[in-house]
């Protein structure tokens, strides 16, 4: 199993944005195949080294999850990220 974490911190303009991220990343599951799990949530503490949004996937093969990187349901949320984010950082091992 693969599991893929992102942290991303959105750009000032789109912060009233941030449930419907949320959501966005929601509205993948249970609609790619090999994604197993998927959870994403919107800070809470706003710390000075705090993220805005969390996005943590667990898929079931490293072919699964490149297969995700292109896949036509990832790729409008995925458009609209790059969008919004002013950065990101992702860890991505096996477990």
């Amino acid at each position: 199993m693969i599991r893929h974490i992102v942290l991303f911190q959105i750009k000032d303009e789109y912060k009233a944005e941030i449930p419907q991220l949320v959501k966005n990343f929601y509205g993948m599951k249970g609609k790619i195949e090999g994604l197993m799990d998927l959870e994403a949530g919107q800070d809470v503490l706003h710390s000075e080294r705090s993220y805005d949004i969390a996005l943590v996937t667990t898929f079931d093969s490293m072919d699964s999850f490149r297969a995700y990187q292109t896949h036509p349901v990832h790729m409008p949320v995925k458009k609209r990220m790059h969008e919004v984010r002013s950065a990101s950082v992702a860890c991505d091992f096996e477990c």
